[in-house]
């Protein structure tokens, strides 16, 4: 990890082995003869997509001789970005039937790593010791491992999974959209936290609305509408606490000191609100159950949706208990007659 600041950056560093053989070029199916082949003109292009990020010399292996690169490229057609070297063929030597080659590659990178399947046959095996793979592209893996020491993966793809030829002349369509790879993620930092958290604010502050209108109800006391806008203020300056604070600290910090001090204001407002210390302890007690609900589940990954669900199932039957055996007519013809004693 690496910051900018407050933000944070994956990085790494990758050590590649490449290596794969061709068969010895031919132009027959062009119609174009051998002797009007330039073959000494020939090259090899290795496409990188940042050339800042070579930590090393590059060299290839060809059939026992070592040939060094050169940045840049010969041609553009498949590669936009890499760097090439020249590779000269003795096609007249007859005794070749396979060109091998195997080179190594030192660079850095960031989030991700990608490949693109050029070959008649590609292979390819990945270990890392993130924990947390996002597999990309065209092509997913056909196995892959993923434990607490890291993740291995390897793909095989064969050149009729992809749309376009094993050989061809000039430029040629879809070779960068069959591209694949692993994304390397955070699977919640803290903006996604606090995001998770701000997500379920309608139901936070609709849920904490009606604790005080119950209180309100089967205690007989009366709230005014501006007292409850003041707590839903109150509610909404949690979430401002909480992206501000989890800037400069960590996250769970951030939510404990951010709940701390809006489950202890709302408490004490509500203090003043109802005059009772047991309806005072019961709202704070809640105010905090709540919190802690919505904390547990902006932790979650995979779960966050179920024990969100399951949670709200719970509190929505509760509430409809609760409010079982309330006569709601009865609440309005009460209010219209308090209103009508209070007119005369």
């Amino acid at each position: 990890m690496r910051y900018r600041g407050i933000y944070e950056v994956i990085v790494y560093n990758s050590k590649i082995k490449l290596n794969g053989k061709f068969s010895p070029p031919g132009f027959e199916e062009w119609k174009i003869d051998n002797n009007d082949v330039i073959w000494e003109d020939a090259f090899i292009s290795l496409g990188l997509s940042d050339l800042r990020s070579i930590q090393e010399n590059i060299s290839v292996n060809w059939n026992d001789k070592q040939y060094f690169f050169n940045p840049g490229i010969e041609s553009n057609d498949v590669i936009s970005t890499g760097i090439s070297s020249r590779l000269p063929l003795l096609h007249s030597d007859s005794s070749v039937t396979e060109l091998k080659f195997s080179l190594d590659l030192n660079f850095n990178g960031s989030t991700s790593l990608n490949f693109i399947p050029l070959g008649k046959m590609t292979k390819v095996d990945i270990k890392s010791k993130w924990e947390n793979p996002s597999f990309i592209g065209a092509f997913l893996p056909d196995n892959r491992v993923i434990d607490h020491s890291g993740f291995s993966a390897n793909w095989k793809i064969l050149h009729l999974n992809r749309p376009y030829p094993q050989s061809f002349k000039g430029a040629v369509q879809g070779i960068n959209e069959s591209s694949f790879g692993v994304n390397l993620i955070v699977p919640v930092d803290e903006y996604q936290k606090s995001m998770r958290s701000a997500k379920y604010a309608v139901i936070f502050i609709t849920l904490t609305f009606l604790i005080f209108f119950f209180v309100q109800i089967l205690n007989g006391v009366r709230i005014h509408p501006i007292q409850y806008i003041i707590v839903g203020l109150a509610l909404c300056v949690f979430y401002t606490l909480l992206i501000a604070l989890s800037e400069h600290i960590a996250f769970k910090f951030s939510y404990l000191i951010s709940s701390l001090a809006i489950i202890s204001m709302i408490t004490l407002y509500a203090k003043t609100i109802f005059n009772d210390k047991k309806l005072t302890t019961l709202i704070g007690g809640i105010l905090a159950v709540l919190y802690l609900f919505i904390f547990s589940i902006i932790q979650m990954e995979d779960y966050a949706l179920l024990m969100g669900s399951i949670g709200l199932f719970i509190v929505l039957a509760t509430i409809m208990y609760l409010s079982r055996k309330i006569n709601w007519y009865a609440i309005k013809t009460k209010c219209e007659d308090n209103s009508s004693s209070t007119t005369i």
